[in-house]
């Protein structure tokens, strides 16, 4: 069972959320915030294994919110935005978010969108991939510039299943590898392109054309 901490400041989009959410067996709703203020004691007190949660809103936004979650050891966070948030999604990759959806997204992929991220992967919209580029870029964070051709084969593999979201479980069942062996090879991936995190690997796998969205 997935628990989902909810946090909008518009009641009627929680609900909507919560209403997408709770008509799937495995998700289960088990709070909901109205500001980011409080959002790591109120995880503290309902302990979700995934925070959903609006970037913008006014006092404590969703990037600080995020900030303070990962920072205190909280669960993985998959920040909700529309179009014209473009210039936050790299900041939100800093906090430390694991997911980008658009709140017009489909009922099917906010649901794929909570899965992955509650299960230990990257969620970004495919229809955010070229905002979430440029605004990497704009934010003087240029995707790691090595060439894909110091990385083995199976370390391919593994970026492009990263890529489109998948854990590092979901990676070693798809290539029959032991789970720890998966994690050497992320490692590894991290360490050839000189990215910091799972966010910038992926970056670099979309603009380096490993993986191609929609692909």
């Amino acid at each position: 069972m997935i628990r989902v901490l909810l946090v909008d400041d518009q009641p009627m989009v929680r609900a909507g959320l919560a209403l997408v959410l709770r008509s799937q067996p495995d998700i289960r709703v088990v709070g909901e915030r109205g500001d980011g203020a409080d959002v790591v004691r109120a995880a503290a007190g309902c302990s979700p294994d995934l925070v959903c949660m609006d970037v913008r809103m006014p006092g404590v936004d969703g990037v600080e919110a995020t900030r303070r979650l990962r920072a205190s050891g909280g669960p993985p966070v998959c920040v909700l935005t529309t179009f014209d948030d473009h210039d936050v999604l790299w900041a939100a990759v800093d906090a430390g978010a694991a997911g980008f959806e658009l709140k017009s997204a489909t009922p099917e992929n906010l649901i794929e969108a909570v899965r992955t991220v509650a299960g230990g992967g990257t969620w970004i919209d495919g229809t955010m991939l070229g905002p979430v580029l440029a605004s990497y870029r704009r934010f003087g964070r240029p995707a790691p510039a090595n060439a894909p051709g110091e990385l083995t084969g199976r370390e391919l593999d593994v970026l492009r299943l990263m890529a489109r979201g998948a854990s590092n479980r979901e990676i070693a069942g798809r290539l029959c590898l032991a789970e720890t062996t998966v994690k050497t090879h992320v490692g590894a991936i991290f360490g050839k392109l000189g990215a910091r995190d799972r966010a910038a690997a992926i970056v670099f796998a979309y603009d380096s054309g490993i993986v191609r969205p929609g692909g």
